[in-house]
């Protein structure tokens, strides 16, 4: 009998639920903030020691304020009671109509898998939903992954370059899209 090897595609991970984060959320937030400053240091505006010493409190605080209302947000990607991704949103008083993003993070199993694009959109729709219609952000130059994974989603390089806000030697690039 001839028997033929079959190859089975592995299973696709479990889809990821995309959404603004809840108060009950500040552990699993604490742990991606950690993870994200572990992972890329010179993208996010505090260290990992920095971060490391914030008591719990402090984060908890933090999600709760960000879990409503049309100034700040934070949005996650929750997977198997996992936090594997995240954004945030928030309003700058020199362009009172952009939401700028940040702290934009995917944990490297889901990386490629579309979350890029559902943590935009879940933040463009909160920007909307706030009467801002243009979204902003800021990515180190030479960071050319995260620039075509932007472009994918609708980014633009604006042509503004700007110091990075921690690192001398850096320079970031500004990147817009409607919301």
């Amino acid at each position: 009998m001839n028997r033929t090897a079959t190859t089975r595609a592995p299973h696709p991970p479990p889809a990821a639920e995309v959404r603004r984060v809840r108060p009950a959320d500040a552990a699993r937030t604490r742990a991606i903030r950690l993870e994200m400053l572990a992972d890329s240091p010179l993208a996010f505006l505090e260290t990992l020691a920095q971060a490391a010493a914030r008591p719990h409190a402090d984060y908890a605080a933090r999600i709760a304020a960000n879990s409503e209302g049309d100034r700040v947000a934070q949005f996650i990607a929750v997977a198997d009671d996992r936090v594997v991704a995240h954004a945030g949103g928030t309003v700058i008083a020199e362009e009172p109509n952009v939401t700028v993003i940040f702290a934009v993070y995917v944990t490297p199993a889901w990386r490629g898998k579309g979350l890029i694009a559902a943590l935009t959109e879940a933040v463009a729709a909160w920007s909307r939903a706030a009467g801002r219609p243009d979204l902003m952000l800021e990515v180190v130059v030479g960071n050319d992954r995260a620039v075509r994974a932007y472009e994918r989603v609708g980014f633009v390089d604006t042509g503004v370059r700007l110091p990075h806000p921690t690192t001398a030697a850096m320079t970031e690039l500004q990147m817009r899209r409607r919301a």
